[in-house]
């Protein structure tokens, strides 16, 4: 009995110092129109909606030369300017290959999030990062399946804006050896 009365106890205490901590009404209700508000980043990422050509470099393995190819991508603002959905199109290996990305400003943890799927593989690649105004990109980092060995390894993608009409995207991830190597670059121009 001495038990549940103290865990209840417990638990009063718990939910008093949780409401103690809650903004009023007026406050809480200013948090969540300023969360849903589209901001700077946003904007800038509306800057890079349209139509681009990519130039895709992919190694397989450490100094092996790249194989290339070319794409097209479209980058969109959607739900009210909130999140940048892009629809990639190309070839890889010789087969068709469609892609689909999302890219977020979570202005709560103030982090870029970015999530990619393809026709190659049946999961989600999600990384998170900071834009780094200096060198105008977002280092991009998380996890992904190694689809030759069903691992989740990580990766490490960096997201560059050389100007308004350049863009440069770079993957690395673990090489045989284990060690990071780039696999991939991808230099996107803008299609006028």
């Amino acid at each position: 009995m001495r038990r549940i009365v103290l865990t209840a106890f417990t638990a009063i205490l718990m939910a008093a110092a949780a409401s103690a901590q809650m903004p009023d009404s007026a406050t809480q209700m200013k948090n969540w129109i300023d969360y849903m508000t589209p901001g700077k980043e946003h904007a800038m990422m509306a800057s890079w909606n349209g139509n681009w050509t990519g130039d895709i470099q992919v190694w397989m393995a450490p100094g092996a030369p790249p194989m290339t190819s070319t794409g097209t991508c479209t980058n969109t603002m959607v739900l009210g300017g909130r999140y940048q959905q892009s629809s990639y199109t190309g070839s890889f290996m010789g087969q068709p290959f469609e892609g689909l990305s999302t890219m977020a400003f979570d202005k709560a943890k103030k982090v870029f999030i970015f999530t990619w799927l393809d026709n190659m593989g049946t999961g989600v690649l999600y990384g998170t990062g900071r834009w780094n105004e200096a060198t105008k990109s977002v280092t991009f980092v998380g996890r992904m399946v190694d689809a030759s060995t069903y691992k989740e390894v990580p990766f490490r993608e960096v997201f560059r804006v050389i100007d308004e009409d350049h863009q440069v995207m770079e993957m690395y991830g673990p090489g045989p050896d284990g060690k990071e190597f780039r696999s991939m670059q991808i230099n996107y121009t803008r299609r006028k």
